[in-house]
């Protein structure tokens, strides 16, 4: 088994937490508002993925891969995997 390390790249993304609104984040990312009777928040927000349609949970991040695709990303597993980028 060979040994691999995920390349360095940067991709743009937004929090589902103050101060963006769920209205900016779904704007932004083509997602739909719907109903969240699942975590006790009023909202989440529906993203039709190259998977297909996903789920983004208030904390969650929204993220733009590197081909313009956009999916929603756990916080735990963002901040494990991402670092602010140098401006």
């Amino acid at each position: 088994m060979a040994r691999y390390r995920k390349r360095p790249v940067e991709v743009e993304a937004m929090h589902m937490a103050h101060p963006n609104s769920p209205e900016d984040v779904a704007e932004w990312c083509g997602g739909r508002i719907v109903a969240d009777g699942i975590t006790g928040h009023p909202y989440a927000i529906e993203i039709d993925t190259l998977e297909g349609t996903m789920r983004g949970e208030h904390g969650d991040w929204i993220i733009r891969g590197v081909k313009g695709e956009f999916y929603p990303c756990k916080p735990d597993v963002f901040a494990a995997t991402y670092e602010p980028a140098d401006a």
